[in-house]
């Protein structure tokens, strides 16, 4: 499920490392809706959605699940990924990041192109496939690789989650679709993610729609094929409750589970930060957020003991490894726009300059405006604060009436 997404031009960020003890939510701050997530050795790499924004689906590093750097894009080619014409809220849902034989994957739905992809690289940070497709009416896919060396297919329906069998060297599909479970009753179960632990298949997946009503359930099964069993302390994430209703964190969901170094559990997932207590208000996206996942054997794992998160995570966490902090001012003297930098839409490349004036970004005036689904001359890049200072120095040189420049708050083609 969507909802609207948000941008801010010249907005800047740092992000500080934080002690072994505990540590502060969101982890990744502005605008990162649907996170996944997958560890090899002890690296860990997290892919968001991106929706109508170029390039798509940023790709974070990360070596103790608090600090996180963007490292890349798995779509940065238009090759890739078409969004001519994409309204907002369109293009790119839900994507989800695995490894496995020597292969990373990112697998995702262009709600706006062809559907269900897979793109495929041997390192997160370089260049990724052109997407290979896959012929199902359905989204938020993601691939789960047997002990038999099978693979299967997993995505969302309108009437529950449905596993088929696929063969990832081409895309093709093998075997029927079949609806595994619809989840506990909440409306649009979506977000399936498969795993296997102690002989069971634990299916996790997303209840209630991205609003505050968001959670995250589980079930399992011998079988990939079901029936699944639900875990009785289903929803075992959800502020959609007494317990919840004063969280200035709202709207939870749509997780991920990972195993860490140590061995312990983890979760990502996303949610939203409000403007004030009980106010419902939330105008920077939606965030990503972490929490440990206790998960005894042949046991339900249990997401930070009752289900509930907190800005100020007082809990043990793997060795702090922190990060550099982004730059907080840009001067464009760099030979390309830096990776916190988005367009709208496939950008038109006549119309940005980095060569034309050093030390300046040079855009030129187009006849598509902010209210339209094309893509204008723009670039934006994430809002991760409700209280901030932005600033950019510009000078207009304009050669027709009507002419105009400037900076914006951007949510969608008609709040801006």
């Amino acid at each position: 499920m969507a909802l609207a997404n948000y941008c801010c031009l010249l907005l800047f960020l740092t992000v500080p490392s934080y002690a072994q003890t505990g540590f502060k939510n969101p982890v990744i701050r502005g605008f990162n809706p649907d996170p996944s997530i997958c560890r090899v050795g002890d690296d860990y790499y997290l892919v968001t959605s991106s929706f109508e924004y170029f390039p798509g689906l940023p790709i974070y590093h990360s070596k103790d699940l608090v600090n996180w750097k963007q490292v890349g894009h798995c779509l940065n080619r238009a090759s890739q990924l078409n969004l001519k014409g994409v309204s907002s809220s369109g293009g790119l849902f839900a994507p989800s990041i695995r490894y496995h034989d020597g292969l990373f994957y990112v697998i995702c739905t262009n709600v706006s192109d062809k559907g269900n992809f897979y793109c495929t690289t041997k390192n997160p940070a370089g260049l990724w496939s052109d997407p290979i497709w896959v012929d199902i009416k359905s989204i938020d896919p993601d691939i789960f690789w047997d002990e038999d060396g099978k693979s299967y297919f997993v995505t969302q329906g309108d009437e529950g989650i449905r596993v088929t069998a696929i063969d990832l060297s081409t895309g093709k599909l093998t075997s029927a679709e079949k609806v595994v479970w619809a989840g506990t009753g909440g409306r649009f179960p979506e977000a399936p993610h498969i795993y296997k632990k102690d002989g069971y298949y634990y299916l996790l997946l997303g209840e209630g729609g991205t609003e505050y009503a968001h959670s995250a359930s589980i079930g399992r099964s011998r079988s990939i094929w079901g029936p699944y069993e639900s875990c009785p302390l289903n929803p075992i994430l959800s502020h959609s409750n007494r317990l919840g209703q004063g969280n200035p964190i709202q709207g939870v969901g749509h997780a991920d589970l990972v195993q860490a170094v140590d061995g312990s559990w983890w979760t990502v997932f996303l949610g939203f930060r409000v403007t004030q207590q009980y106010s419902y208000y939330h105008i920077l996206g939606r965030e990503t957020f972490l929490a440990p996942v206790s998960w005894p054997k042949d046991g339900w794992p249990q997401i930070n003991g009752n289900g509930k998160v907190q800005l100020d995570m007082a809990v043990k966490t793997p060795p702090a490894v922190s990060v550099a902090a982004p730059a907080q001012r840009d001067d464009f003297t760099a030979a390309q726009l830096g990776l916190p930098w988005q367009y709208l839409r496939n950008p038109d490349s006549s119309k940005y300059s980095l060569t034309e004036r050093r030390g300046s970004l040079c855009l030129y005036t187009s006849p598509i405006s902010l209210n339209e689904t094309e893509s204008p001359s723009f670039i934006g890049r994430r809002q991760t604060e409700h209280d901030f200072q932005a600033g950019v120095k510009l000078e207009l040189v304009a050669n027709a009436d009507r002419e105009e420049a400037g900076i914006t708050l951007y949510q969608n083609n008609s709040h801006h």
